[in-house]
């Protein structure tokens, strides 16, 4: 487990990272998310039904950050299968620029989500470092919205480069980049 102190000496404040059971919490971190990500009450009940097919996948891990017992942040991921719903969208992207091989032998972040009132506080590159530290497979790939944000520029600062670019998930309204890096992440 990782702590961040609060005020300079460990107290309840402090911020803790460690395993989640995301089925047992899949609506607190539903919660975090739909906050972060301005989701409505329709898009967190389909995602709730993805998460808990996605933790029983193979190797399908999770990580929180609560603060006084509270979950304000969450990563899962698991190791890349290309017969996953994920990979056959974003494979055409990436054969078309000669990376199709980054979908296999990587671990994907499926997921990475920080309370607004949380985020620039390392969390989120704690928790992302954290799980692929944790990693069987030499390289990680993730998909993020296809904008300059403080995301982007997290994951590039990662490592992450961009494989793919205007990637169209069926009922996203914006496009996404599939970004990959080599293991382990880089620390800034």
């Amino acid at each position: 487990m990782l702590r961040f102190p609060g005020h300079g000496h460990p107290g309840p404040d402090d911020i803790v990272i460690g395993p989640l059971d995301l089925a047992a919490h899949v609506d607190e971190a539903l919660a975090v998310q739909a906050k972060a990500f301005g989701l409505g009450p329709d898009e967190v009940a389909v995602r709730r039904q993805i998460v808990l097919r996605h933790m029983t996948l193979p190797g399908a891990r999770a990580l929180g950050a609560t603060v006084f017992g509270r979950l304000v942040g969450f990563v899962y991921g698991m190791p890349n299968d290309r017969a996953h719903w994920w990979s056959t969208v974003v494979e055409p992207h990436l054969r078309a620029r000669g990376h199709d091989d980054w979908l296999d032998g990587s671990f994907v972040i499926t997921e990475l989500h920080v309370h607004p009132r949380y985020q620039k506080h390392g969390i989120g590159r704690s928790l992302i470092t954290t799980i692929t530290d944790g990693a069987d497979e030499p390289r990680s790939i993730l998909s993020a919205i296809d904008i300059e944000s403080p995301a982007r520029g997290l994951y590039r600062s990662l490592g992450y480069e961009d494989l793919a670019r205007r990637v169209h998930f069926p009922s996203a309204p914006k496009p996404y980049a599939v970004m990959g890096a080599s293991l382990p992440l880089r620390r800034a």
